[in-house]
C-alpha cells in the first residue's frame, strides 16, 4: 500500500471535527452545491495529481523560479518543465511575469500552499521515521 506518515495514526473524529455531519437528510439544493464542490476540488486534484507538477508546485512554494530553475530542481528536461507549467497555468495554480527573456513563475492560488504544507506534513516531514505499510 502507501507511505505510512502520523497521519493514519490519528483517530477519524480528530481528523473530521470541522466536516459537516452528512447523516440527516439532504436537500436537492444542498446536493447539487455538493455536487458542484466535488467536481471543483476532483479538477484541482488532478491539476497536482502528477509527480513532475506536484515537484514544481513544491519548489515555487518556497518562491519564485524560473523554467531553467525549474528544470535543475526537478532534474527534468526544458520541454517537459514547460508542459507541466502550462497545464498548471491553465487551472489558474500558477502566474507568470517575463524579465527579459526569461519567464518567472510564482504561485498564483494560496489552496496551493495550504495543500503543499499538508502533503508535506504527511509524506516529507520527518520520512527518515516513516515505515512503508
Amino acid at each position: 500500500m502507501g507511505a505510512r506518515s502520523d497521519y493514519d495514526a490519528e483517530p477519524a473524529a480528530a481528523r473530521s471535527s470541522g466536516l459537516p455531519d452528512f447523516g440527516g437528510d439532504i436537500s436537492e439544493e444542498e446536493m447539487d452545491r455538493m455536487m458542484t464542490n466535488a467536481r471543483a476540488a476532483t479538477d484541482f486534484l488532478k491539476a497536482i495529481g502528477h509527480e513532475g507538477r506536484l515537484m514544481i508546485l513544491c519548489h515555487l512554494s518556497s518562491g519564485e523560479k524560473s523554467v531553467t530553475e525549474l528544470e535543475k530542481l526537478i532534474s527534468a528536461r526544458q520541454a517537459a518543465v514547460s508542459q507541466q507549467l502550462a497545464r498548471l497555468r491553465f487551472e489558474g495554480l500558477v502566474d507568470s511575469r517575463r524579465e527579459g527573456k526569461t519567464i518567472i513563475y510564482r504561485l498564483a492560488d494560496g489552496r496551493v500552499s495550504r495543500l503543499i504544507e499538508v502533503i508535506y506534513e504527511m509524506f516529507c516531514a520527518n520520512s527518515d521515521q516513516k515505515t512503508p505499510d
